[in-house]
């Protein structure tokens, strides 16, 4: 074995430097050798396969005009990129977080939450064109090459098509890449790109720190118990510091008489755009959860941290100490959804049977796993409602299942229709536009026109300094209708 070790050693340094030679590539924006083992084909074809996840999962809003202007905007700001070619698009997403993101490849999306914040063209062509940025100097593709080399190293094999093809697949077959997470650097090369891009088409370069201003106060609001902000903004730059920047690239620019700001025309656009969480997705009462398009309705425990996600509704308890979770199962029927769940591997499964969970037939059983972290224990239930199979199931570890049986039993137990009719016809809040009438504060407009939100969210979401701001007569101004 000796000799073969020492003949790989000297090997080893040559294979590395040639798979750093092939692995590299000319950065379209910088023009600079950049670490890359992915091709563009591969990159469109990974953004490929996760968009059609994202439209699956997360859902656009259905507003056709409102999608139309993101896609025009943001087609416009692309065609002058460093990166024409590829098959960009842009859609709004059916998320009441303020948030943007971009998948390798030119597939952009900004969600609702984020286009409530904004109140011009200007604006939005400056999220768009930070995302674009992203994608024009390959942040992703960067990423997606590091985690590789961290998985297999640098061997010889490794820059060659199996391996390539393994990420590709893999990447491909979930969301991870909406979970890359860029540096700072990466950001701050995307601001300076974005700030290039919406100065090019003549866009008003003041209009981009507003973006970051009303982030930030809602990054504030949400330490004060308001609505959640993202978890990327921990690895973003400071939205203070992004501020600053902004303002100072706009004060070398100097004034640009004839810059668009798009404010009026994009304020109609967002008239009637739903605002916060849409209850037809499922709302919580304290610790009842109901839906009103499935109607069904459920109970949690008291302390228990609820959350409602576009794939599972799920529960935890205190100290994290058992888990439970609502999804929709394939199956055609509780019994089949059962049989196939005790089918599969690694799975111990007894107490099985069939009962009526208030009046909707059921399958219920207990079941054990071993994990890494131990043996899990849990019992599961399938149910039939409305046509469709759902599978409700707790776990907690073996150790602590017999003090959390009956808890789980509990929120089995509380799955049963939806009749109330208040709930069942309820509707989402919406941005409504209205015209104020006279000059005043945005305190006395707001007594004035009644609104489901705080006037200080108010202030927030029309980028006014508070509720002392004068507004003056004619101002197009966002107020949230209440939920009927």
């Amino acid at each position: 074995m000796m000799p073969g070790s020492a003949i790989h050693a000297r090997v080893a340094p040559l294979a590395c430097m040639l798979a750093l030679a092939v692995a590299c590539a000319t950065n379209p924006v910088t023009g600079k050798r950049q670490l890359a083992l992915v091709s563009e084909a591969q990159e469109i074809e990974m953004g490929r396969q996760a968009a059609q996840q994202v439209a699956q999962t997360l859902g656009f809003i259905e507003d056709e005009g409102l999608q139309a202007l993101v896609q025009r905007v943001g087609a416009r700001l692309a065609a002058d990129s460093e990166r024409p070619s590829l098959p960009w698009e842009f859609h709004v997403v059916d998320d009441p977080t303020p948030n943007a993101f971009a998948l390798p490849g030119g597939f952009i999306y900004v969600t609702r939450g984020m286009v409530t914040l904004m109140t011009s063209e200007a604006q939005l062509a400056s999220v768009l064109g930070h995302e674009i940025g992203h994608v024009t100097a390959r942040h992703s593709v960067s990423q997606i090459s590091q985690q590789q080399l961290a998985q297999i190293g640098l061997g010889l094999g490794s820059i060659f098509s199996p391996a390539v093809q393994q990420l590709s697949s893999a990447l491909g077959a979930g969301l991870q890449l909406l979970f890359l997470r860029h540096s700072r650097d990466d950001e701050r090369q995307a601001d300076e790109l974005g700030f290039r891009y919406i100065r090019t088409h003549g866009y008003d370069v003041q209009e981009f720190g507003k973006v970051f201003q009303s982030l930030e106060r809602t990054t504030e609001a949400a330490a004060d118990g308001g609505s959640p902000v993202p978890s990327w903004l921990s690895t973003h730059p400071a939205p203070g510091e992004r501020v600053e920047t902004a303002a100072a690239r706009a004060a070398a620019v100097g004034r640009q008489p004839d810059a668009t700001v798009g404010r009026e025309t994009f304020l109609r656009e967002l008239d009637q755009v739903m605002y916060g969480e849409n209850p037809r997705n499922g709302f919580f009462e304290d610790q009842a959860f109901y839906h009103p398009d499935m109607r069904f309705q459920l109970r949690f425990p008291d302390g228990w941290q609820t959350q409602n996600t576009p794939q599972a509704v799920v529960a935890v308890a205190p100290q994290g100490a058992a888990v439970f979770q609502l999804t929709l199962s394939p199956a055609a029927s509780a019994a089949a959804a059962l049989q196939q769940f005790a089918a599969q591997q690694g799975l111990q499964v007894g107490n099985a049977g069939r009962v009526s969970v208030n009046g909707l037939p059921a399958a219920t059983a207990e079941f054990a796993a071993q994990t890494e972290q131990g043996v899990l224990q849990g019992r599961i239930a399938f149910l039939e409602h409305g046509g469709r199979t759902y599978q409700l199931v707790g776990y907690t570890a073996a150790q602590t299942y017999q003090a959390a049986a009956s808890t789980f039993e509990a929120i089995i137990g509380s799955f049963g229709p939806l009749t109330d009719p208040a709930r069942l016809a309820v509707q989402p809040n919406r941005v409504s536009i209205v015209t104020a009438r006279r000059t005043e504060t945005l305190a006395d407009w707001a007594r004035d026109v009644p609104s489901a939100v705080p006037v200080e969210e108010l202030a927030i979401i029309n980028q006014l300094p508070g509720p002392s701001a004068t507004v003056q007569a004619g101002t197009l101004l966002k107020r949230v209708t209440p939920r009927s």
